[in-house]
């Protein structure tokens, strides 16, 4: 009898060191959210093989309009983009986020995401008090939360009777032992088969376990979430909790085994592991929801969707507090964009532009490193992130609202053993069926055709760039060919160009945006600045010259 009042004893003494041990946690959590209101994330490695699983995994219940292709994420390096604009507390935002980034959906629905990011940002204890629930999310585990969800199913086993029967004949072994202790012996075989099934079947589950084990803690999150007044006028019914509630009792024993795992100590984990093998409640009890959970699949989306949003708008309010120039995109119908003071969010002070384009599309020239790349990356990047998150880097940013399609960075196949230029055709080709549809598309080039001879590099790039620009379509280009400025001014393409100066034998780039066709390159001028023989530098000079003049015959 004393043991047993020992026993209890021990697991009052656990439950009250769990309760202090929550209350620490969540003030040590409410102290690092202020602190880090407003500022990067400290981590250097971002798994993006699970952080893009949601998106990769599942389709939106929403009109998309568009979603951002591979291509398009690689040319705009959005994986540096998403480090820069990832401050979510949970792992479930952490997934959402990057998902939201890459799928455009419609204006309404923007500007609905853009008042909920108001209402955290200007609501200090809302945002404080929902951080602190969406840390009970931030364990790596909570990304598996999504595996519950996907629409595929582990293969129900047929031998639950089996399971069954094992174990029965354990429970019967100790209860006969209390009549004659050789019962016991029984359980010894009994728990060793039982061990062998176990693990065998720990394998074929796993795929659903850590997730199911996040599910009780996200419904708990969400219920505390979904308390608040402010947060529940942005959604119509929270029906989903009801119907998640209702299966979140077969799955108590999985929980208590990742609290264990998480929270206390090896012994208890252990003793419960002894536990589930020799009576196999594992195989028995997941057997037994899983048609439950199966059809409760909708609703763990809807509430991973609706965590993920919270998290995500509470991200968007701590940059926008960390960013001094930024505005929300105002959409107009039109071939127009009308953008002040834009700029690249992870460029360190950088150089901010103003660009207008009436009608027209943009033809923009310059030096080599003067920034023509950087530029058409920075308005496509902005471009994304006012039609996904509703706020640019930016005073200003009128646009249409528009599909963006890109062609930047072109790399040889060599697995398909394609070549550079081939890659470009495929690429480039994906742009001109795109532009057959009546969307407004943004096509965003970098100097089209490098793979091919100078003369049909020209040729093609001016069909192909005339090809792009019809209806309400905009191109913009960034080249060094200074022929395309020629060929191309009367089609409908404005041309700007960027340059620099010398100053005591050095290259100063003012990174500033500039009306016109530049009146010089400075190729020539770097192999001079770095020594090159005098001989090279006057042949290169003479060969400059012949090609300007037969420019001029051209005209």
């Amino acid at each position: 009898m004393n043991w047993i009042l020992a026993f209890i004893l021990i697991l009052i003494v656990i439950y009250l060191v769990g309760i202090q041990l929550k209350k620490r946690k969540n003030k040590i959590a409410r102290k690092t959210l202020l602190e880090i209101w407003g500022k990067p994330k400290n981590e250097k490695y971002f798994d993006f093989n699970l952080i893009n699983q949601f998106y990769k995994n599942h389709e939106s219940q929403k009109e998309i309009f568009q979603t951002i292709s591979d291509h398009t994420w690689n040319d705009l390096d959005l994986d540096d983009i998403f480090k820069f604009l990832d401050r979510t507390t949970s792992k479930i935002g952490q997934q959402y986020l990057y998902y939201k980034l890459r799928t455009i959906t419609n204006v309404s629905d923007l500007k609905r995401f853009g008042k909920l990011t108001e209402t955290f940002k200007s609501n200090q204890s809302l945002r404080l008090q929902s951080q602190v629930e969406l840390y009970k999310l931030s364990s790596n585990k909570a990304y598996y939360l999504e595996e519950i969800f996907r629409s595929q199913s582990v293969e129900k086993s047929n031998k639950i009777w089996l399971f069954c029967f094992l174990s029965i004949a354990a429970i019967s072994s100790i209860i006969l032992s209390f009549f004659n202790p050789t019962w016991f012996l029984l359980l010894i075989p009994i728990f060793f088969i039982n061990l062998v099934f176990h693990y065998k079947n720990k394998s074929s589950i796993q795929y659903y376990l850590n997730g199911v084990g996040q599910l009780a803690t996200g419904y708990r999150v969400a219920k505390n979430l979904s308390a608040s007044k402010e947060i529940k006028s942005f959604y119509k019914d929270f029906i989903f909790l009801k119907n998640v509630r209702s299966i979140l009792s077969k799955i108590k024993f999985i929980e208590w085994e990742k609290k264990l795992d998480s929270e206390y100590a090896l012994l208890l984990w252990f003793l419960s592991e002894i536990i589930k093998i020799t009576f196999n409640l594992e195989p028995i009890l997941f057997y037994s929801f899983q048609n439950s959970l199966k059809n409760k699949e909708e609703d763990i989306k809807e509430l991973f969707l609706f965590i993920g949003e919270i998290d995500s708008a509470i991200s968007c309010a701590s940059i926008q507090s960390d960013s001094a120039n930024y505005c929300k995109p105002n959409f107009i119908s039109g071939k127009e964009v009308f953008t002040e003071d834009i700029y690249h969010p992870l460029i360190e002070n950088c150089i901010t532009n103003n660009l207008n384009l009436e009608s027209s599309s943009l033809l923009l020239t310059g030096s080599n490193m003067s920034g023509k790349t950087t530029f058409i990356r920075t308005f496509s990047i902005n471009a994304i992130l006012g039609q996904t998150l509703n706020f640019c880097f930016a005073t200003k940013f009128d646009t249409p609202f528009f599909k963006i399609y890109s062609s930047i960075r072109i790399s040889d196949n060599l697995m398909n053993s394609t070549s550079y230029y081939l890659e470009e055709v495929v690429r480039i080709k994906e742009l001109i069926d795109a532009s057959k549809i009546e969307n407004c598309s943004l096509f965003i080039l970098d100097e089209l055709f490098k793979g091919t001879n100078t003369m049909e590099r020209i040729a093609a790039g001016k069909s192909i760039l005339s090809y792009l620009n019809k209806k309400n379509h905009i191109v913009m280009v960034s080249t060094h060919d200074l022929e395309l400025t020629e060929f191309l001014k009367d089609e409908n393409f404005d041309l700007y160009h960027f340059s620099e100066t010398i100053e005591n034998g050095q290259l100063i780039f003012d990174y500033k945006i500039k009306p016109g066709k530049p009146k010089s390159g400075n190729a020539i001028k770097i192999l001079e600045l770095y020594d090159y023989p005098l001989e090279i530098i006057q042949n290169s000079k003479g060969m400059d010259k012949i090609t300007l003049a037969n420019m001029g015959n051209r005209k």
